[in-house]
């Protein structure tokens, strides 16, 4: 799809970026669309990670106060300038919930909302022994206060059928799992 910026100007700067865009993109049918101001959200990149113990069936769920969700009934990891994927959910996974990955295995990346974030966020599942896992965990300069809860796989897709997890991450890597569950049982043990 063909575009053009007209005009590009900061909207807000703080611990996210608002961009203002005057643009035009091509149409379907031919010809151009007028010229629109759209925003964009902007943020690093992010990287998530399931980690998952094969031999016990076990998965690792975090929990944390999220400023989007506070208006939720039922009450992400950022890639720093020039780190990998891999690299940021090996760090995360030891700074957030305490928990050493063995193997990864990429799920997929995905935009959360493309008409207004640039967030693009990749999904990973960990081999990892839960054994030692739990409690609370995260980095008190960033002021993180994160639970972890070691629960059962066939119990987290439970939470999935209730709607008990409501976040778009922990869905699709859970999804994931569920459709690849004895594929990657197999391959991990």
């Amino acid at each position: 799809m063909k575009w053009e910026i007209s005009d590009r100007a900061l909207g807000y700067q703080g611990f996210f970026r608002l961009d203002v865009f005057r643009s035009r993109h091509a149409l379907f049918n031919g010809g151009w669309s007028p010229t629109l101001t759209r925003e964009l959200f902007r943020r690093s990149d992010g990287v998530a990670v399931l980690p998952y113990d094969p031999v016990r069936d076990r998965v690792l769920l975090i929990e944390q106060f999220r400023m989007g969700a506070i208006e939720s009934p039922q009450g992400p990891w950022l890639t720093e300038p020039g780190e990998n994927r891999e690299a940021v959910a090996h760090r995360e996974a030891r700074e957030e919930a305490g928990c050493t990955l063995d193997a990864l295995h990429f799920i997929c990346d995905y935009y959360s909302s493309p008409g207004g974030f640039g967030e693009r966020v990749s999904i990973y599942l960990a081999r990892a022994n839960l054994d030692q896992a739990g409690g609370v965990h995260g980095l008190r300069a960033e002021g993180e206060d994160i639970r972890v809860e070691i629960i059962g796989a066939q119990t987290a897709f439970n939470k999935l059928a209730a709607h008990a997890i409501v976040s778009a991450t922990p869905i699709i890597a859970l999804q994931w799992l569920q459709l690849n569950h004895l594929y990657i049982r197999d391959l991990w043990t």
